[in-house]
C-alpha cells in the first residue's frame, strides 16, 4: 500500500471520532456532519502538508476545530438559544431515563466555556493524550490538565453530583427500589 493511501486508511479510521467531536462541539448533528466533511476536504486537498510520524487524528481534530471556530465566529450575529429554550417547545420530550441524563449532560456541558469543554472532551470522550489534546488546542499540558479538572468539577456541581452518591443504579431504579422496601 503506498504511503498516500495508508494516509487516507487512516483518515477513514478517523471518522468516528472526528463526528462524535464535531457533534459535541457544535451541539447539532446536521453541522457536526458538515464540518467532518470540510475537514476530510481539507486535509484531502492538504495531505502534503501532513507531517509523517504526527497523529493524523490528532492533525485531522485541529483543523475541524478551527473550522468549528472560524464558523462561531461568522454566527455571532446569530440568535442563539443557549438555555434549549427554543428547542425544548419543537423537541418531543424522551421518556426515558437514560435519555434524560443524557440531555442533562448535553446541558451541562453547553455551559462550560469553550476551553474547557474542549480540554474534556478531546481527553475523557476522544481519549486523546494529553499532549496531543495540547498540540490540538495549542497550548501546554499543565494548561490542559487544569482545564480538565475545573471541567470536571463544574459537571459534578451541575449535574449535582455528590462524592457520596453511588453511581449505580439510575434515579428512577433506585426511587422504585426505595419505594419497595417501604411496602
Amino acid at each position: 500500500m503506498s504511503v498516500e493511501n495508508s494516509l487516507k486508511q487512516q483518515m477513514l479510521s478517523a471518522i468516528p471520532h472526528l463526528r462524535a467531536f464535531a457533534i459535541s462541539l457544535s451541539g447539532s448533528v446536521d453541522r457536526a456532519d458538515d464540518l467532518v466533511q470540510a475537514t476530510l476536504l481539507k486535509g484531502l486537498s492538504n495531505l502534503d502538508k501532513f507531517q509523517p510520524g504526527t497523529s493524523m487524528q490528532a492533525w485531522l481534530f485541529t483543523i475541524l476545530r478551527n473550522d468549528f471556530l472560524t464558523q462561531a465566529r461568522r454566527r455571532k450575529r446569530e440568535v442563539e438559544d443557549p438555555e434549549g429554550s427554543w428547542a425544548e417547545k419543537v423537541a418531543v420530550m424522551p421518556d426515558q431515563g437514560s435519555r434524560l441524563d443524557f440531555t442533562d449532560m448535553m446541558k451541562a456541558l453547553s455551559k462550560l466555556p469553550f476551553d474547557q469543554r474542549e480540554a474534556l472532551l478531546l481527553v475523557g470522550a476522544e481519549g486523546l493524550s494529553y499532549e496531543d489534546a495540547a498540540r490540538i488546542c495549542g497550548t501546554n499540558i499543565g494548561t490542559i490538565k487544569s482545564r480538565i479538572n475545573r471541567a470536571r468539577t463544574r459537571l459534578a456541581e451541575l449535574l449535582q453530583f455528590d462524592a457520596n452518591d453511588d453511581f449505580g443504579p439510575d434515579r428512577l431504579v433506585r426511587a422504585a427500589l426505595l419505594m419497595h422496601a417501604s411496602l
